[in-house]
């Protein structure tokens, strides 16, 4: 019985060393004005083996999703995703423009100087799911990459 229980707290640990863990970079919440209720946050995610970005959550917001922006009809709209798959090595940015995480129903203005908690739910190779508590800097509307022009088409569609 003994052996049977060594072998297997061996068999947990050894598969907690193998699940794989993602390097967050950069992550940043753009700010927000007193009546806005929607924003996105961004980051670079460098997985160290392959996995699957499946959800964001995060207390500021009511619903979080996992969105793209892709060119439809020569009009650029934003969609949620089911997930977001990473590739062992590469890093996936998530930025204005392209892929990034939607905060929707604020439950208050995000303002600059202030963080953001995140946490970031992954799903790896073998469907065992992990998640990673970061915390992204909000980033004052107007300040650096932060501001992001709104071209003539680009609209929030789901």
């Amino acid at each position: 019985m003994k052996k049977l229980l060594i072998a297997s707290l061996l068999a947990v640990t050894a598969g907690a060393w193998a699940q794989a863990t993602v390097k967050v970079e950069d992550a940043w919440v753009r700010g927000t004005v007193a009546t806005q209720k929607a924003s996105g946050a961004f980051m670079r995610l460098t997985p160290s083996a392959n996995a699957r970005l499946v959800a964001v959550e995060s207390p500021v917001a009511g619903v979080v999703e996992i969105h793209e922006m892709a060119m439809e009809n020569d009009v650029m709209k934003m969609r949620q995703i089911p997930g977001l798959e990473l590739t062992a090595g590469r890093t996936t940015e998530l930025k204005p423009g392209g892929l990034h995480v939607m905060l929707m129903d604020l439950k208050q203005p995000l303002k600059g100087g202030e963080s953001v908690p995140l946490t970031l739910v992954f799903e790896d190779a073998a469907k065992q799911r992990f998640t990673q508590e970061i915390k992204a800097p909000v980033t004052a509307l107007g300040a650096g990459n932060a501001a992001m022009p709104m071209k003539p088409g680009m609209e929030h569609k789901h």
